[in-house]
Formats: C-alpha cells, sequence, structure tokens
C-alpha cells in the first residue's frame, strides 16, 4: 500500500478532501464531530502532513542557511549548534556553510547561493564591505551576525565588544597588571573584531592612566591555536615582556598558555591571561581560562527570531534591526580566579 494520501483520509472518514484539509489547518468552522471523525481516519491510516509541499506552495521551502567563517573555531561550532537547535524548534532545517571568510563566498550567501533552496540567510561576514549590502537584494531576508553590520543595511545581532574588551582589561588592572599585551589586537580597523576589541582595551588603559605601548598591541595571521603561541614567543623576547595577555579569542589564549608552559612561565604567577569566546575547552585547560563568554544561545535564538519574522513578512516589515546581545566575565584560574 502507498503512502496515504488526504483522498484517502475522506474516503474513511466519509467527508469530502477540502474538510480534510479544513481539519489540518485548523479552520474553525468545522464540527467536532467531523474533527474527530477526520482525526480518527488520520491515525488510522497513517497519514503524515506533506510539510515540504505545503511550504512550496506558499512559496518557501522551510530551509535556513546559516554560513560562517570557519567551523574549526570551536565559537563558530558552538553558534551553529545553537542555531540549528533553535531553527528545528521552531520546525525549519539549517543548511550549514563555511565561508573561510572568503569575501566571494560571503557574496554568495548574501545573494542566497543563487539558488531557491533557502528561504533567507544567518552569515557571521569577515571580508564584506559596507557596499556589498547597499545594493543587496532585500527580498532574501539576512541576519548579519558579528562586527561587520554597515548601518541599516540588514538586520543585526552581537555583542557589544568595545565594553566586552573594556571589563576585561579592567580585570587584568585590578590584579595589578600594568603590561597587558592583546594578541590578535589592531587598532588599524582591517579586521572589525580586532579593532572593536583593541579600543575597549585602550578606553581601560586610559581610565585607569595606564600608558597604551605600541609593541603590547600583536596583530596575528589567523585566530587560531598557533598564532596564539607564536604572538606569545615574540612577547616573551621583548626587552620588556607583558605581565598579561589579553587574546581576542580562546584559541589565541590556549595557544598562547601552552607557549609560556613551554619557556617556563607558570600562569596566572608569571602572567595573567584572558581569552574571548568561552568556548568549551576553556573549562578543562590547565589552568582554566578566564574568557569573555557572549550569549551564544541568546544570539542564535533572536538570530532566527528575526530571520523568521522577516520570512513571515516576505522580507519587509520595517527597518533594519541592530540588537545587542549578552556577555559575561569568567573570572577562572588563568586570572587568580
Amino acid at each position: 500500500m502507498g503512502r496515504p494520501r488526504i483522498k484517502d483520509v475522506a474516503e474513511y472518514a466519509g467527508v469530502s478532501p477540502k474538510t480534510v484539509s479544513n481539519v489540518l489547518n485548523d479552520y474553525e468552522h468545522v464540527s467536532e464531530q467531523t474533527r474527530t471523525a477526520v482525526r480518527e481516519a488520520i491515525d488510522a491510516l497513517g497519514y503524515r502532513v506533506n510539510i515540504a509541499g505545503r511550504q512550496l506552495r506558499r512559496g518557501r521551502t522551510g530551509m535556513i542557511a546559516l554560513a560562517v567563517p570557519d567551523l574549526d573555531v570551536a565559537y563558530f561550532a558552538e553558534l551553529a549548534r545553537n542555531v540549528m537547535a533553535e531553527s528545528e524548534r521552531r520546525g525549519c532545517t539549517t543548511l550549514l556553510v563555511e565561508t573561510g571568510g572568503r569575501r566571494e563566498k560571503e557574496l554568495a550567501a548574501v545573494r542566497g547561493f543563487d539558488a531557491q533552496f533557502t528561504d533567507g540567510v544567518i552569515l557571521s561576514p569577515l571580508d564584506l564591505r559596507p557596499p556589498d549590502l547597499a545594493d543587496r537584494d532585500t527580498r532574501l531576508p539576512l541576519v548579519l551576525l558579528g562586527e561587520c553590520n554597515p548601518p541599516g543595511s540588514a538586520d543585526h545581532v552581537a555583542i557589544d565588544n568595545v565594553a566586552a574588551a573594556r571589563e576585561a582589561t579592567e580585570h587584568l588592572l585590578s590584579r595589578g597588571r600594568r603590561r597587558i599585551a592583546v594578541i590578535g589586537g589592531d587598532l588599524s580597523g582591517a579586521r572589525d573584531t580586532s579593532r572593536l576589541r583593541t579600543l575597549g582595551h585602550q578606553e581601560a588603559l586610559a581610565a585607569a592612566g595606564v600608558a597604551l605601548r605600541d609593541e603590547l598591541i600583536l596583530p596575528v595571521p589567523a585566530f587560531r591555536w598557533a598564532d596564539g603561541a607564536a604572538a606569545a614567543r615574540a612577547l616573551l623576547r621583548l626587552p620588556e615582556p607583558p605581565d598579561a595577555l589579553l587574546c581576542l579569542n580562546d584559541h589565541l589564549a590556549l595557544g598562547a598558555v601552552r607557549a609560556l608552559h613551554e619557556a617556563g612561565r607558570s600562569v596566572p604567577g608569571d602572567l595573567d591571561v584572558v581569552g574571548f569566546d568561552d568556548i568549551e575547552a576553556t573549562r578543562f585547560s590547565i589552568p582554566t581560562l578566564t574568557t569573555v563568554a557572549p550569549d551564544k544561545r541568546g544570539i542564535a535564538r533572536r538570530a532566527v527570531e528575526l530571520l523568521l519574522d522577516r520570512i513571515a513578512a516576505d522580507g519587509a516589515g520595517g527597518p533594519a534591526v541592530d540588537e545587542t546581545a549578552g556577555h559575561r566575565l569568567l573570572v577562572r584560574e588563568s586570572s587568580g580566579g
């Protein structure tokens, strides 16, 4: 026997296919007796609603895309897991795309990958530029995550990176640290994450009357374990090495901790180390890592909510929304916790 159809349910219940459709769509003007008969027929036949067909008739696929730079970076993997769980909870399927932080792939995401298989896109970009979003087709709903957000270009969710870095630096200053290096830091504006977090660090130093030392702001090629280790080794070779490291993600921080261990420096005895992102590994490292914890679950929940609202409104729904998600500083062993 083939898969039961609405026609089969109608014949079993002794009603019309239209009545079965009305029951499935929970229309009000159906008697309770008829509703009960249809539901009994559905159970008896094992009928299942063709969700895909229903969505396609509405001009939707029931699928959203999440595009992130690098799934080897634990923050993005953990964020993706939260987005997928929230999407599933709301009855959607998530297509996960890794862009490598390359502009051409991020542009493809903004265009919906030039295909009709997704109703909207959540994108965490690294290399997009304001003109890339200025002329986008707003009929495809888009939510941006992270620091790249040309004003008014799309809905956007991110933490306050300036405030978060300021709080992390204030914590290190409160422990008497004064030569605080920023691994991944950059004030040139080449990378928004680096620029904003370095600015927060600079604000904290200024408020404490501590001079910003250029040699302690150290850009890195990428935010990976090996880059953090290489940066820590370079800093230890300075005539006046730092007494604390503010690392702009946890991969950099954990790589730096390993290099410090190899050099015979203790954490937090000789140097304090603070990271960003609160990835799972930070709770199991030796020492456990002090880190800025973004509200990943809250970011995912709000991003999916904003996207589905735009999808329901066919891409309309008013001006772009810019939302600030929560964060907190988790003080652990690497800075005396």
